[in-house]
């Protein structure tokens, strides 16, 4: 539980964000002083619209994002904008969010883009290149970031908001997979808030909310199962691109759906919760739930077990990092509420090691620490990007990950480095063992 307290407002200085809050409150007290009302049994707080950089913008999670935000803007503003290589979506968000400043990964489109908004009234400021999403991430008008640029590209803007004192919305797994040893000790020194915006890390995240500290003895990982939860073992050798794609619930991209089928992307979430929550990885389970109604539970000293439920939606844990720790009232039109009677039985399985064998090795890897888990990620990352470019089969994808390569406490350049090696480390066994097949 030693990390738990990062997400306590008692144990953290508090941030610029929640100083702001704190500042909007009295300002409501003392107007409802003035006017001699006596105050309500339960008293509201003056809304101050949060202020947000958004990394990955024209991404899944950057969508959905700027979904919340087109809601809600009494609450939420866009100030700055990354994005990879979507000029005509980007154009359609600016239009829409009228951000200040704008980055662009790949430089040979700005010209692109500046025509594509060359009638907008406003002209953001537009920067190229990994630096220019580390200005996105660190604009000094920010309350917070919220982090969907996919794989370690996302860790060294993470890493600059941090250092500017900017709370994290975090839908980055690098973040803490690959930098855990460096990105937590940092966060505690800026005092920044890491906010978990996927559902599993949200659900235990918002079941710890009011826990004391030792409070937590269990947590308990829920999983669809995948594409292939109903497929036996034997059939597998026989799985295309397009059968993994096949998500039976989530609505996803093409990395993480390849991810839940393999079940990697719950071993990984594995590696998170030790960061996040500081649980032993004895004490971190994995349960197949079918259903993905109950989004992921944890266990309490006293053998009670808290579950946080819901429809699969994205949306909902990427807007409670937004608003945490206030809950924003959401239209029943878009957001439907959970119905029992629809909802129907909850089943749960005990994961099968022979179809998902990611999951021993995100365990070994997370028990060894430091480069490890990184080096897991980058691999697991290269070997799907393979197998959806069809070089690969689907069984391939785990009898390329291989971890090697160690060190206990990494820098963020060792850290970007393992990331780099184990991506070519990987490539280049395909080419070797495909170069022997020919």
């Amino acid at each position: 539980m030693q990390q738990c307290s990062q997400f306590l407002t008692g144990g953290a200085p508090l941030s610029a964000r929640a100083k702001k809050r704190l500042r909007a409150s009295k300002r409501q007290a003392v107007s409802v002083n003035a006017a001699f009302l006596p105050p309500p049994a339960w008293p509201g707080r003056v809304v101050v619209p949060e202020k947000f950089s958004l990394l990955g913008s024209t991404g899944s999670i950057g969508t959905q994002t700027l979904d919340i935000v087109a809601e809600h803007p009494e609450r939420f503003e866009i100030v700055a904008l990354a994005a990879g290589s979507n000029v005509d979506l980007l154009a359609e968000q600016i239009r829409q969010f009228k951000p200040k400043l704008v980055a662009i990964r790949d430089g040979s489109k700005v010209a692109q883009l500046r025509e594509a908004i060359r009638d907008v009234q406003a002209q953001p400021e537009i920067l190229v290149g990994d630096e220019g999403a580390v200005e996105v991430a660190r604009h000094p008008d920010v309350d917070a970031v919220v982090t969907g640029i996919v794989g370690c590209a996302g860790l060294r803007p993470t890493v600059a908001a941090i250092e500017a004192g900017k709370d994290i919305c975090l839908a980055n797994k690098e973040t803490l997979i690959a930098g855990g040893p460096f990105v937590l000790p940092l966060a505690e020194k800026h005092g920044v808030h890491i906010l978990p915006a996927d559902s599993e890390h949200s659900a235990i995240f918002q079941c710890l909310q009011g826990m004391p500290e030792g409070g937590m003895r269990r947590i308990i990982l829920t999983a669809s199962g995948g594409a292939f939860r109903d497929w036996p073992v034997e059939k597998l050798k026989t799985v295309r691109v397009a059968d993994a794609l096949k998500h039976p619930n989530w609505s996803m991209g093409k990395k993480i759906t390849v991810d839940s089928a393999t079940l990697m992307n719950k071993g990984l979430e594995v590696i998170e919760a030790h960061y996040l929550y500081g649980a032993d990885y004895d004490n971190i389970e994995i349960v197949i739930h079918p259903q993905s109604i109950i989004h992921s539970m944890v266990e309490t000293a006293d053998s009670s077990v808290l579950a946080q439920l819901g429809w699969p939606d994205m949306r909902l844990p990427i807007l409670y990092t937004m608003s945490w720790p206030e809950r924003v009232l959401t239209s029943e039109q878009t957001w439907p509420r959970l119905d029992f009677f629809k909802m129907g039985d909850l089943t749960f399985r005990q994961p099968d090691h022979d179809k998902y064998p990611a999951m021993k090795v995100a365990y070994a890897a997370g028990r060894a620490g430091g480069t490890m888990t990184g080096v897991l990620s980058a691999a697991n990352e290269q070997a799907v990007e393979l197998f959806l470019q069809e070089r690969i089969g689907y069984l391939d994808i785990m009898r390329v990950v291989e971890e090697r390569e160690f060190v206990e406490a990494p820098s963020l350049e060792e850290i970007v480095h393992y990331d780099q090696w184990a991506r070519r480390h990987v490539a280049e066994a395909v080419d070797s063992r495909n170069a022997v097949a020919a």
